[in-house]
């Protein structure tokens, strides 16, 4: 079993690193962030495998030019040109992930990307939002009978019901979808993260986030409804890149696996067991005493009797038992009131 699966499976949080364009064109800063991820505590490091040939053409057309947003004014190619991992980067990447003992995983963006990461040994894919209508290369990717781990941006319950169906055609029933808004960054009004616990209802298969929101909130939100899988966008202090701009220091990153490690142990239940703690503190509750002493053969009354702490004797739900009753023995002011002494 993956240990991916080994995590989820066990209840645990899966914790994705993506570095994404935030190398910013050096293969050293992109083997500083896998070091600086598996020290933040991630599970996994993420990469993208495209070139801009793989996304686009070179066309300078205003269908092709971004309006709006973090990208404003750029056309396709570039943006691609200037955010992509190379190819010949990835064997690189890979090992440093092995040598420091943390997942290694990748998007791929056309079947040529998936036999790149096949050759190198990928145990996982992931694709992207804008990617989740592809069906043929999820068809590709899933046939490899790797985990798929889908993001949903942009996505209706029927193309995401697509997706998964695309994965079981081939015989491939490892698949978790990641709820996300694909803005960047997202505000917390378009998050939506209700949806996850029903995606998990409706589409019948784990549930993760992948968070483009600024901070640890809405990780730590997406956990405690239930998101087995967080994914967020990490980057090296003073490196400037195409997706720094709504990416987390590696501070910032090892605060947010804290703050989803907390959140997922806080989140556990249904349990109505009482803890070694609770068990401890039982004494304190309160519980029948005699606050004046009671003579043998003495009515009890509302008088003699305490409801009080600590609890060492019977529950308050036995007063109306015991009014009007005549005491079996002599009882003095402080001592609990015991099982015996009911009619």
């Amino acid at each position: 079993m993956s240990h991916l699966y080994e995590t989820i499976n066990s209840g645990n949080v899966y914790i994705i690193a993506e570095m994404s364009a935030n190398h910013g064109g050096s293969l050293e800063n992109a083997l500083e962030i896998v070091r600086g991820a598996k020290k933040a505590g991630a599970d996994c490091l993420k990469i993208q495998t495209y070139t801009a040939d793989s996304l686009t053409i070179n066309c300078r057309n205003d269908y092709f030019k971004i309006t709006g947003g973090l990208w404003d004014g750029k056309y396709l190619y570039d943006l691609y040109n200037e955010a992509l991992t190379p190819y010949e980067w990835h064997k690189a990447i890979k090992d440093e992930c092995d040598k420091v003992g943390i997942d290694f995983l990748s998007t791929p963006f056309d079947n040529g990307a998936v036999d790149l990461l096949e050759s190198l040994g990928a145990d996982m894919y992931k694709i992207a939002s804008f990617e989740l209508v592809d069906l043929p290369l999820i068809e590709y990717a899933a046939s490899k009978n790797k985990p798929m781990i889908i993001s949903t941006g942009m996505s209706s319950l029927e193309e995401m019901q697509d997706a998964i169906n695309t994965c079981r055609k081939v015989g491939n029933d490892q698949i978790i979808m990641l709820k996300c808004c694909s803005e960047y960054p997202a505000p917390w009004e378009d998050m939506h993260l209700g949806n996850i616990p029903d995606m998990r209802e409706k589409l019948g298969v784990p549930i993760g986030l992948s968070d483009h929101s600024a901070g640890s909130l809405g990780a730590v939100v997406g956990t405690s409804l239930g998101a087995c899988v967080i994914e967020k966008h990490v980057k090296l202090e003073g490196v400037e890149s195409a997706d720094s701009k709504f990416s987390m220091t590696m501070d910032e990153f090892a605060a947010m696996v804290r703050d989803v490690r907390n959140a997922s142990n806080i989140a556990k239940g249904p349990c109505y067991e009482l803890t070694q703690g609770e068990k401890n503190s039982m004494i304190f509750r309160r519980s029948l005493f005699a606050i004046k002493d009671i003579a043998e053969g003495e009515e009890f009354t509302a008088d003699n009797l305490g409801v009080i702490r600590p609890g060492y004797g019977i529950l308050p739900k036995n007063m109306d038992k015991l009014i009007g009753n005549k005491a079996k023995r002599s009882i003095k002011r402080g001592e609990p009131i015991m099982e015996s002494d009911l009619p």
